[in-house]
């Protein structure tokens, strides 16, 4: 399975529901969602939670039964695990680490995530919409997951064969870039599974 790139999209996938509260739902169309994360790790910040209690909970985040074997099993069978997200570093790096599946992965493809000189995490997105718009009609503004999927199909030596694994609209994109003799595995039930339903 060496030959084998996996593409993992992160929230809705390997963990359910990463921060999609009826709360996010209602604020997202307001603001997007990187300054909308931002601000509320601000507000935390300003009620005195700590990057501490953060990680806490992300430790809680409801993981799918099958994911974690899944993901051992595929990197023992020596695919190239990659992760493609629109959550952000910080909250991924800290659930893979959590779940013994950080050294599964070769590349993490998100947002950035950090903490200030204050100790306050800060969201940002991967790309500036307001300086560099990336074009894409499919996708959010900060990102288009067929860029970053292009730049790995680039990064790899010789032909290998890509798997992507992904739920959301944000997920149709790259799908409509995969090649011959690569996959794309829609989560059923979820949107991007009746984006290609409806667009085969």
């Amino acid at each position: 399975m060496a030959g084998v790139v996996v593409i993992f999209d992160f929230d809705n996938l390997v963990v359910d529901g990463l921060g999609a509260t009826d709360l996010f739902n209602d604020l997202l169309p307001t603001m997007p969602w990187n300054s909308l994360m931002d601000r509320m790790m601000k507000e935390f910040h300003s009620q005195g939670k700590t990057i501490e209690d953060i990680v806490e909970v992300l430790k809680t985040t409801t993981i799918h039964p099958r994911i974690v074997a899944a993901i051992k099993a595929a990197h023992a069978l020596g695919c190239d695990l990659r992760i493609v997200s629109d959550a952000n570093v910080f909250f991924i790096q800290t659930i893979l680490k959590h779940l013994g599946l950080d050294e599964c992965f070769s590349e993490i493809n998100t947002n950035p995530g950090y903490v200030d000189e204050q100790g306050r995490l800060r969201i940002q997105p991967l790309c500036d919409f307001t300086v560099c718009p990336h074009g894409c009609s499919l996708c959010p503004t900060n990102m288009c997951k067929s860029v970053i999927t292009e730049g790995i199909r680039a990064s790899i030596e010789g032909r290998k064969r890509m798997i992507y694994l992904g739920d959301g609209v944000g997920d149709y994109c790259p799908s409509l870039n995969l090649r011959e003799g690569d996959f794309v595995m829609p989560r059923k039930n979820f949107p991007v599974f009746y984006k290609i339903c409806q667009n085969p």
